[in-house]
């Protein structure tokens, strides 16, 4: 209770629910048990700074063709033309541009690779579940719903301040839609193909990964889309808390109205949000949309195999005519 009288009519300033000091026990809770934190922590870190080394590592230029290469595999010429001019002007913002995009891709790549191995068992059970999906509704409403800024706190308090951080903040805002859209995937189902193919013998197991998600696989490549977008979205946020990259180029220049570096980082978050929103819609397309083809039969992978197919002129020596 508060120092001051209870009153019926202004309940809310004479009563104290002490949630502040509940939050200051939690802040108690994970320095006292860093030991169990730190593990998880460190995996985190261990992956963000092995990606990030790895994308560094390789010349700007021939990361350029990796990406135009993936781009040309993933959703065709038009598509990497086009990300071959972005990354190209990208690369020319500055001389430090090329580097932190890297950084932050690795940032967006760690949040989506660890978004994706939580997200897809998850959408999977409430799409099999109905009770399962009514308890974890209000949950995924509510992280939807809560500003992006509220998560930065309480991570903070758990594990400090830096890249690792970052990628649990974007984790948490960036989950829902991928959740959300894999369950419809696997709702929108036609019920008749699973009977079909229950009654030819399939068991659940074959009947998921044979028919069900490879149905749903266009729904479930949109939601991780949704990620990568909201992932990109929390660039600039997380960069409050020391998490490096584009974001933190902007809010650096912020601080210090420097209009021509908030621009370049700007800028850059924006080139990269059009490349990955092109390439993973282009691997979202379904087979009619490619022309009934595989994935393997187009872009590089399929020109390669032509070429390795390309029938060989006829070499035997012809008989000769006998007189």
């Amino acid at each position: 209770m508060a120092d001051s009288e209870f009153s019926i009519l202004d309940p809310f300033s004479s009563v104290d629910l002490g949630i502040a000091e509940s939050a200051d026990g939690v802040k108690g809770w994970a320095i006292a048990n860093r030991a169990i934190i730190q593990p998880i922590k460190n995996f985190f870190n261990e992956m963000i700074v092995g990606i990030d080394t790895a994308l560094n590592a390789v010349p700007p230029l021939i990361m350029l063709i990796i990406i135009i290469l993936i781009a040309w595999q993933a959703a065709g010429r038009r598509t990497a033309i086009l990300v071959g001019i972005l990354m190209t002007a990208l690369g020319f913002l500055s001389p430090n541009a090329w580097g932190l995009a890297m950084t932050t891709l690795a940032i967006v790549v760690s949040a989506v690779i660890l978004s994706f191995f939580i997200g897809l068992p998850l959408g999977i059970l409430a799409g099999k579940n109905d009770r399962f999906e009514a308890a974890i509704r209000p949950i995924l409403d509510t992280m939807q719903t809560i500003p992006a800024f509220v998560y930065l706190v309480p991570v903070v308090m758990l594990i400090g301040i830096g890249n690792v951080s970052g990628v649990v903040v974007t984790i948490i805002f960036a989950l829902p839609p991928l959740i959300r859209l894999t369950s419809l995937g696997i709702r929108g189902v036609n019920p008749s193909v699973v009977e079909a193919a229950r009654a030819f013998g399939a068991n659940p197991r074959q009947v998921l990964f044979k028919v069900e998600l490879p149905l749903a696989t266009p729904t479930i490549l949109a939601g991780v889309n949704q990620t990568i977008m909201l992932s990109l979205s929390m660039v600039v946020i997380a960069s409050m808390i020391s998490v490096k990259g584009l974001g933190n180029e902007v809010l650096r220049a912020m601080g210090r109205l420097d209009a021509g570096k908030a621009l370049v980082g700007g800028l850059g978050i924006v080139i990269l949000a059009i490349v990955l929103d092109r390439i993973t819609q282009g691997m979202g397309q379904s087979g009619r949309e490619r022309g009934h083809r595989h994935w393997y039969e187009g872009g590089p992978v399929g020109l390669v195999l032509r070429l390795i197919k390309k029938p060989q002129p006829d070499q035997t020596p012809e008989p000769q005519k006998t007189n």
